[in-house]
């Protein structure tokens, strides 16, 4: 089982990255692979860093042979895949945004069709727009035809949205709880799918 981790951050070792590494750890504790991707990093590898339509449908040529089509690669092995943004504006980040619109071949191609997924957002204040970036990752993932799990677990309780925290991460003791029970459902999910 493959779990992986895509950190919408534009600061790598942030609050972000904090919870995504909670979720990794725990599900890895229970026995799945797990790996985290950059979002930005891998963006800044394709000719542009942003989808200009170039041609429909799209062909992927923007990104051929670069480190994004590696990651593509590695997102059309993963049984689950786990956004995580920062909120920005009441929203996700551009890097995360960027990422899917390069993902429009991927979506002809149903790579993430039935793919488990989930999501992770941080904020600055305690209602910070957490809920409707989470909702935006979930439109993402939906668009995809992914299977979308929040953070529940039978032995916990049915869970919410997803994993919403306030900066700083490692500071909000709920939110930690709920990145561990988040790798709980995602592990239980994929191995019902296999």
């Amino acid at each position: 089982m493959l779990i992986v981790g895509l950190n919408g951050s534009p600061n790598e070792n942030g609050n972000t990255k904090f919870l995504l590494n909670t979720v990794m750890e725990q599900a890895s504790t229970l026995g799945a692979k797990t790996r985290i991707l950059e979002a930005g990093e891998l963006l800044s590898s394709a000719k542009h860093a942003f989808c200009k339509a170039c041609s429909n449908p799209c062909s992927g040529a923007c990104y051929k042979g670069t480190k994004l089509e590696e990651a593509f690669e590695t997102l059309k092995k993963a049984d689950a895949i786990v956004l995580g943004t920062p909120v920005y504006f009441g929203t996700v980040s551009a890097q995360i945004k960027a990422f899917f619109d390069k993902t429009r071949k991927l979506r002809v191609e149903k790579a993430f069709y039935n793919k488990v997924g989930a999501g992770v957002t941080v904020a600055a204040s305690k209602y910070g727009g957490q809920e409707t970036t989470m909702k935006a990752l979930h439109d993402i993932m939906l668009v995809h035809g992914m299977i979308v799990v929040a953070d529940g677990f039978g032995q916990d309780d049915c869970g919410h949205h997803g994993v919403c925290s306030q900066r700083p991460a490692q500071n909000d003791e709920f939110a930690i709880k709920r990145a561990r029970i988040l790798a709980k459902r995602l592990v239980e999910v994929c191995g019902w799918r296999k």
